[in-house]
């Protein structure tokens, strides 16, 4: 019998690109370079994309002769050494896709990475820099005045701004799915092993699988979940043509990690945020839903939690819960041609029958299961209607599809206006949140990897009886989401899933045996570097769709945040409001061209010509469906057959089909996982060391001071911190920790390669105000005596310019009024 499954690793993870005048040659090989795989990609074609795999596996020496044999043949004359044949022209870890405007193709190539975090052993990297080559010779080239501009737009996104990719973990898919196809049943691996040679038979791969016995293990891989894959149309020109080792999928959104010690046993906590590429653009360009029930600013975040002192799969401790954010699934939109700093929200078609909404949660049970709970988070009660306009439309819209659904697989509604509360003295926002996290938590559950610790028997507590979700004999399954929303995603968003994070987390840190009851307090290490962790994740996804870091953040609803914040708060509102003016027009083009949502081609109209791209993202202005959905059975077939539990991780013949299922010997270093973490034949030093580098608890968080109990669960004081005390700590230490930037766990020094700049433009979320691009230099603000300088200054400017008194408006309303005001 084999001994298990494990993940399939990519074994192509350094690369080369040589050049002749007729050719480029790509080496791929594994970490450990004894295995090569070459592509061949002609450069005579002036418009075609011509690449030639030949699907053999190489040893060094083979590729040695060959590119021996390539360079001979390739000099002008016979055994003329002073001009090579063959040229090295650039060094890579991967290939991020092929792209043609109206020339020839270009290909673009990983050179630069960096590892952000580390699950199981699987090492996630973002991507540092690009280079993007033009293919074609320039003896064929055929030149055309409008080239230069589509590169350009096509640059201006950012390859190197929060962009991820695994060799090994499918960073599409969650924890649990990615988990739950590694425990599928031995007898279904054996018939998805042969149905997988059939369809693409490798003699170099099966090679000497029958001589294997019961020491064979099944390496597992899935089809990359498409929605979260942003360089999927730039790999499909070639990923019917190429061994499915050279194609590397890639992620936008955030993905930080942080070490928490208890007691020096290490348990790693990671924040993975996956932006949907469908409807993808900038805050007030993308609003609602497209015709196929994709919102805008859809992102899907995970947290995972797991003992880091076992590694494997197999034998770890892992638990993970999952939420989502995402626009309000109606078709609407913010007229910005005003100039208005909160345009009116227009209802731009009449959809009595909720279709887009029925689209929408029908993707959403097919990958969550039920129930399918809703926060909308927008106000209530306004002086002048407009967030309730939303409010208003999405309860018809959520009553009229729970007539046809099972009660128990309703989908649940619950209205809270965040921001009516947050001027209240006599509410807490967090704990009136907190009510809401648990009730939330209690019924979709969270997914763990191994059965009920003894302790919960030994301590048993009520809350943990009245947990949802599916509990199997391997674990607990997560079945149902929380999906968040206020108008734009952003700041009352990003408070709430932290909320709703931080009780999940208290249930995955008493599931796994670490602390007696499933409950987290404020101001304790834990809370605090997990917080740390969210504002981080805030700020990216705000970046990316509003064009600013987070306005609001936890301590503002704590009210503890200083006065001087205020006028960071303000910059940031006005950072988003120059942002959505000037330049998200010219980022939307520029997300349309990388996502292949506009292709370029003779006799029809550029880009920048276009008066709207409304027609690009709405399938259904362009030509009418031949089928039309149910008006009443809304959902897809056979998805309620099996709620609670998804659809898309239940065993069934259409879900197999996604599977890639090989069989290797179990020393192959395809599922070598321990091989792959550990880098055994790579020279490495303790100060590269990513697991010593990362944020952790003990020495950022914890106090310094003698005596204090060193348990991450311990509450402290507003000032025992950590980063309290640097001012006394050496420059060295100071330059050590002043390395924690944008992600959590600050990384290595990143893996370069040769290097070339390709730009990128990502989106990201923020709420109810402006945006500011990515591409424009922050706003820097000073310490302490220049801070308070500047706040003297942008609060007298305030008054001057706009009349506004900034100490008349109270600190916990939404800075939108400021400028609204105006």
């Amino acid at each position: 019998m084999p001994a298990a499954a494990a993940p399939i690793i990519r074994s192509v993870q350094k690369l080369v690109l040589y050049e002749t005048r007729a050719r480029y040659f790509l080496v791929g090989s594994n970490p450990a370079e004894t295995k090569y795989r070459v592509l061949k990609i002609d450069r005579t074609e002036p418009k075609d994309l011509v690449v030639i795999d030949d699907k053999h596996v190489y040893t060094q020496q083979e590729v040695r002769e060959l590119l021996g044999r390539l360079d001979l043949g390739n000099r002008t004359k016979i055994g003329q050494k002073g001009s090579s044949g063959l040229s090295r022209a650039v060094s890579a870890f991967g290939i991020v896709g092929f792209v043609r405007f109206l020339e020839g193709y270009y290909i673009i190539l990983i050179t630069k990475r960096r590892k952000m975090a580390d699950i199981g052993g699987h090492a996630i990297y973002k991507i540092e820099d690009t280079n993007m080559i033009y293919i074609p010779n320039d003896s064929v080239r055929v030149t055309h005045p409008d080239e230069a501009r589509y590169l350009r737009i096509f640059q201006n996104v950012d390859l190197s701004s929060n962009f991820y990719f695994s060799y090994s973990y499918d960073l599409s898919h969650s924890l649990q799915y990615n988990l739950t196809i590694l425990r599928m049943p031995l007898e279904i691996l054996k018939t998805e092993t042969t149905h997988t040679r059939q369809e693409s038979f490798d003699i170099f791969e099966d090679e000497g699988l029958t001589t294997l016995g019961g020491s064979g293990i099944y390496g597992i891989g899935s089809k990359a979940y498409t929605k979260y894959v942003w360089n999927g149309k730039l790999l499909d020109v070639v990923k019917n043509t190429i061994h499915h080792d050279w194609l590397l999928f890639i992620i936008h959104g955030f993905c930080g990690q942080s070490k928490l010690l208890i007691y020096g046993r290490p348990v790693y906590v990671t924040l993975i945020a996956r932006r949907s590429s469908k409807f993808a653009g900038t805050r007030f360009l993308k609003r609602g839903s497209n015709s196929e029930g994709d919102v805008a600013n859809e992102v899907e975040t995970e947290q995972i939690l797991y003992d880091a002192s076992v590694m494997s799969f197999s034998a770890g401790s892992y638990s993970s819960y999952v939420q989502v954010r995402g626009s309000v699934p109606l078709y609407w939109s913010q007229d910005i041609s005003t100039m208005m700093p909160k345009p009116p929200i227009t209802l731009d078609q009449a959809d009595p029958f909720a279709h887009v909404a029925a689209l929408h949660f029908d993707q959403m049970l097919q990958r969550f299961g039920s129930p399918i709970i809703i926060l909308n988070l927008v106000k209530e009660r306004e002086k002048r209607k407009h967030e309730r306009i939303l409010s208003e439309e999405l309860v018809a819209a959520v009553t009229y599809l729970n007539q046809f659904l099972p009660p128990e697989h309703a989908v649940v509604y619950i209205p809270w206006d965040m921001a009516k509360y947050t001027k209240s003295k006599l509410c807490n926002v967090l704990d009136r949140l907190n009510v809401i996290a648990e009730s939330v938590v209690k019924k979709t559950g969270f997914f763990v990897n191994r059965p009920d610790s003894y302790c919960s028997t030994l301590r048993p507590d009520e809350k943990w009886n009245e947990l949802g979700g599916v509990v199997v004999s391997t674990g607990r399954l997560q079945t149902g989401v929380l999906r968040t929303n206020c108008v734009d995603c952003l700041d009352r968003t990003n408070t709430a899933q932290f909320m709703v994070g931080k009780c999940a987390l208290a249930y995955q840190l008493y599931s796994l045996g670490l602390i007696d009851k499933p409950n987290l307090q404020f101001d304790t290490d834990a809370v605090r570097l997990f917080e740390e962790l969210y504002e981080d994740h805030g700020d990216t996804l705000s970046l990316q769709y509003g064009g600013s870091q987070l306005v609001h953040r936890v301590k503002t609803y704590r009210k503890i945040a200083p006065w001087t914040q205020h006028s960071k708060d303000i910059m940031q509102t006005l950072s988003r409001y120059y942002s959505n003016a000037f330049s998200d027009a010219d980022r939307q083009d520029s997300i349309n061209l990388f996502l292949g949502v506009f292709q370029p081609a003779e006799g029809k109209p550029h880009l920048w010509e276009l008066p709207t791209d409304f027609y690009l993202h709405h399938r259904n202005t362009l030509s009418l469906s031949q089928t039309r959905r149910s008006y009443t059975y809304w959902w897809t077939q056979g998805v309620l057959n099996h709620l609670p539990l998804p659809y898309d991780e239940v065993t069934c013949s259409e879900n197999r089909q996604k599977l890639i299922v090989k069989k290797f010997h179990k020393y192959e270093e395809e599922i070598d996982i321990h091989n792959e973490f550990f880098r055994p034949y790579e020279l490495s030093s303790f100060d590269e060391t990513f697991c010593l580098a990362m944020t952790n608890s003990t020495r950022d968080f914890m106090p310094k001071n003698v005596g204090i109990d060193p348990s991450p669960f311990t509450v402290r004081k507003p000032d025992e911190t950590g980063k309290s005390v640097l001012g006394n700590k050496s420059n060295r230490e100071e330059t050590v920790l002043q390395r924690k930037t944008a992600a959590s766990a600050p990384p290595p020094p990143s893996e370069e390669a040769v290097s070339s700049s390709s730009e990128d433009d990502s989106g990201t979320d923020k709420e109810d105000e402006g945006a500011v691009s990515q591409r424009s230099t922050p706003v820097k603000m000073t310490d302490t005596g220049d801070n308070t300088k500047i706040t003297e200054n942008v609060v007298q400017s305030m008054k001057d310019v706009y009349g506004i008194n900034l100490s008349d408006v109270p600190s916990e309303d939404d800075l939108s009024i400021y400028t609204s005001e105006t």
